[in-house]
């Protein structure tokens, strides 16, 4: 699946903004994806498992929550920093 990360993340991935990346769920994903870049799953992922509350995660355009979301191969993921401000 294709994987697009917002500019907070980028230092994990050496300046790359999409990536590939491989799952049944958005946790395994994102075990993948920090088998391939260290340290990203911790940035994106608390210590109760749940994903932070200033990053907001798009499968095919639509806004998901739940690690447990299922997915496949043909998924476009999309990792964004939540905005906020007065």
């Amino acid at each position: 699946m294709r994987v697009f990360l917002s500019s907070h993340l980028r230092d994990y991935t050496g300046g790359r903004a999409e990536t590939a990346g491989a799952g049944g769920d958005l946790i395994a994903l994102m075990d993948d994806l920090d088998r391939q870049y260290p340290g990203l799953k911790f940035r994106l992922v608390d210590e109760q498992g749940r994903l932070r509350p200033h990053f907001n995660v798009f499968v095919n355009q639509l806004p998901v929550r739940k690690l447990r979301e299922r997915l496949s191969a043909d998924d476009r993921i999309d990792i964004l920093a939540a905005l906020s401000g007065g």
